[in-house]
């Protein structure tokens, strides 16, 4: 499986470098992608215009507002694309179920496939218990600009799929009790916390707490390996973790 990596010079692009580097999934690097300087040891090109053909599928660690020009390159040279971004516009994700026709795309606020599983919990836990009520709370880093997370907004959209009448509540504040439809979400930003996602469900009686924390930045990497491997050789359409954990 030969990658293009677009935006090597991230932190993620390192990590997906380093992952192929040893041969991970049977991966090996194509050519990297980035508008910083060529000290990655392999062909690097500042768009994806200039890269040869021959790959076998593109991952995105760039950002969000680069997803036009990755999925003109992709329609173009029929190659499947992880985007591992997330903070899409409107447009954007337009554009992402659009190329999607046309070619097999991965596209997932979350390259866990933990995270994947915690969503899936939530669901059944929802649907075990239909009148609880529920809250998220996620931590990251203090750089990190988008509050609540993609993944936060990704749990909670995988509850409402078995709560239909489910209304999100962002940074709940001022007066007035909650509803019953309301799911809480609540960021916190501090330090270097990778990330962490805590849902809560809760009834007059009892409490079930589900939650997921990742301990290092390799994890997101791994999987957005993982998700190339499991895209390669697929139709076109639009595929998620969900789609790998299918049980």
């Amino acid at each position: 499986m030969k990658i293009i990596i677009h935006g090597i010079a991230g932190r993620m692009g390192a990590e997906i470098k380093r992952l192929a580097e040893e041969g991970v999934r049977g991966a090996t690097l194509h050519a990297g992608v980035d508008l910083g300087g060529n000290d990655s040891g392999f062909p690097h090109f500042g768009a994806l215009e200039q890269v040869p053909a021959g790959a076998d599928c593109i991952i995105d660690f760039s950002h969000h507002s680069a997803v036009k020009p990755l999925l003109t390159y992709a329609r173009k040279q029929k190659l499947p694309v992880v985007i591992s971004t997330t903070g899409h516009t409107d447009k954007e994700l337009a554009m992402i179920r659009e190329a999607a026709k046309e070619i097999p795309v991965f596209f997932s606020a979350n390259m866990s496939l933990g995270v994947a599983l915690l969503a899936e919990l939530a669901k059944k836990a929802t649907a075990v218990y239909p009148h609880a009520d529920i809250e998220i709370v996620e931590t990251h880093h203090n750089r990190k600009l988008d509050a609540p997370s993609g993944t936060a907004l990704l749990i909670a959209n995988a509850i409402k799929s078995v709560r239909n009448a489910a209304t999100f509540a962002l940074g709940r504040s001022g007066q007035g009790k909650r509803t019953k439809e309301e799911i809480g979400i609540h960021a916190i930003r501090m330090g270097n916390i990778v990330g962490t996602h805590e849902v809560l469900i809760g009834t007059d009686t009892e409490t079930i707490t589900l939650k997921h924390e990742a301990h290092s930045r390799a994890l997101f990497a791994d999987g957005a390996m993982a998700a190339a491997e499991f895209l390669c050789g697929k139709p076109a359409g639009l595929y998620n973790m969900q789609d790998m954990i299918k049980f």
